[in-house]
């Protein structure tokens, strides 16, 4: 093993290699020398397991590769064909033309983020979208930060610090990564009081438990699981009435949050913001990117008087919402004011798509295969936490060989190494392509990138 070490190159000497001597001349030498340090040191831990010294060349190599991925960001585009249209993996609901648009707007330069131009005195970035959520929401004010969790947390936080809050125990849920909202009520120093049982909570149990320290009640939105079976919840209107009847606000986490009547698609009902705002809340919270549609964002809209307090909090500043991503949300939310939002808004556009259309669109991928593709019908699934259980009718292309169960292993593969990455799912060893969570406009590249598959190119 010693003579192993012995036999790992200098720096100097890696560096004298001619691939990176020309690296020379675009990178600067410390980050050459650094990257070369550290190559160096995997070798050493990989000799010290036991394994033999890699040539130079190979060291070469490594370092070479290593340049090359800092200078391609890993951040890629890719074509979601999965049948997921909120794919929390792939980045969720994608953007409005007109969405990022405006994003690259104000992305490009200077903005009246936070400055009154009638006065040219400091303003707030929140003049630039609460009326909008106001309008499109009924509520009294509003509030936007980086996400639904910080809006959850914002809320708790300068509203129930030191107070109880109190949720039906069948809501006491934990989201996607980790997201719980024991934990949440425990980071915002509010103490959670759990109610009813799993599967049944009924209006006296939250009478019950009301105290001098109460500060809200709670309806936390499933999201992304349904009880089914013998259950009972409370309805909204009366826990608001309850509330009420306290002089207690109540707290309304809608998770994915909605503005349209997700039945006329076909879909489980969603709750709507409009109509929590309506029943009486007295904050109302939900994210931008899954069923509104737009970029990452928390929204919290409901009474002035306790929107005013949300504000004033310190917290307010640590999640508040950048311009970039503001700019995109009021375009998003434009066109529910415009009433255009199944014929701008990609999720809704996903959502509302015709199924002849879609198998249509399902024969010409197949047709690029011949025989080792087929169209056959399938579910297409919301996802994002949104919608639990409700799915929408589609056509899949489905490929694979009966002969070769790692066809679809090796395709689905090949199809993630285009230029673009084409991302379906695999079940029952067959590879499924899914053509409602992918736009009209992205067909061409999808074909390109099925052709490639027949051609044995991997590349676009």
């Amino acid at each position: 093993m010693e003579t192993e070490f012995r036999r790992l190159p200098s720096v100097d000497r890696v560096l004298a290699a001619e691939r990176l001597k020309q690296l020379g001349e675009t990178y600067p030498h410390n980050l050459l020398v650094n990257l070369v340090r550290q190559q160096l040191e995997r070798e050493r831990l990989s000799i010290a397991a036991g394994n033999p010294v890699a040539s130079l060349a190979k060291i070469v190599d490594s370092v070479f590769a290593q340049i090359q991925s800092l200078e391609n960001p890993s951040l890629r585009p890719v074509i979601n064909a999965t049948g997921v249209i909120l794919h929390t993996n792939l980045g969720r609901a994608s953007l409005s033309q007109e969405a990022s648009a405006a994003m690259d707007t104000v992305a490009k330069g200077y903005s009246n983020l936070e400055f009154d131009l009638s006065s040219g005195t400091r303003g707030s970035r929140q003049v630039h979208i609460e009326p909008l959520l106001c309008q499109l929401t009924g509520a009294e004010a509003a509030l936007v930060v980086n996400n639904n969790a910080s809006a959850v947390l914002l809320g708790l936080t300068a509203l129930a610090r030191r107070k109880e809050v109190i949720v039906s125990r069948g809501q006491a849920v934990e989201i996607g990564g980790g997201f719980r909202i024991p934990d949440v009520m425990r980071q915002s120093g509010a103490k959670l009081i759990e109610v009813g049982t799993t599967n049944c909570t009924y209006l006296s149990d939250y009478e019950l438990a009301i105290s001098p320290r109460t500060a809200a009640l709670m309806r936390v939105h499933s999201s992304n699981f349904r009880l089914m079976g013998f259950t009972n919840e409370v309805a909204f209107e009366d826990l608001a009435a309850l509330a009420n009847r306290n002089n207690l606000p109540v707290f309304d986490d809608l998770g994915s949050g909605c503005f349209l009547d997700t039945t006329k698609f076909g879909l489980v009902p969603e709750p709507m913001v409009q109509q929590s705002v309506a029943l009486g809340a007295g904050l109302t919270f939900f994210s931008g990117d899954k069923l509104v549609g737009g970029p990452q964002a928390g929204i919290i809209v409901g009474k002035r008087q306790f929107m005013d307090k949300l504000r004033k909090h310190p917290l307010a500043r640590a999640v508040r919402i950048d311009k970039v991503r503001l700019a995109g949300l009021i375009a998003t939310l434009v066109h529910y004011l415009k009433d255009e939002a199944t014929t701008k808004i990609p999720v809704w556009r996903m959502i509302s798509a015709p199924v002849a259309e879609i198998d249509q669109r399902a024969r010409q991928w197949a047709q690029v295969l011949g025989n080792l593709a087929q169209v056959v019908e399938g579910e297409t699934m919301i996802g994002g936490g949104s919608l639990p259980g409700g799915t929408l009718p589609t056509r899949l292309v489905a490929i694979g060989d009966k002969k070769d169960r790692n066809v679809a292993q090796v395709l689905s593969q090949k199809l993630r190494s285009q230029e673009i990455p084409v991302i379906g799912r695999i079940s029952e060893d067959r590879l499924l392509l899914d053509p409602r969570s992918v736009l009209p406009e992205e067909d061409e590249m999808v074909l390109k990138a099925l052709r490639n598959l027949t051609s044995g190119s991997r590349r676009a």
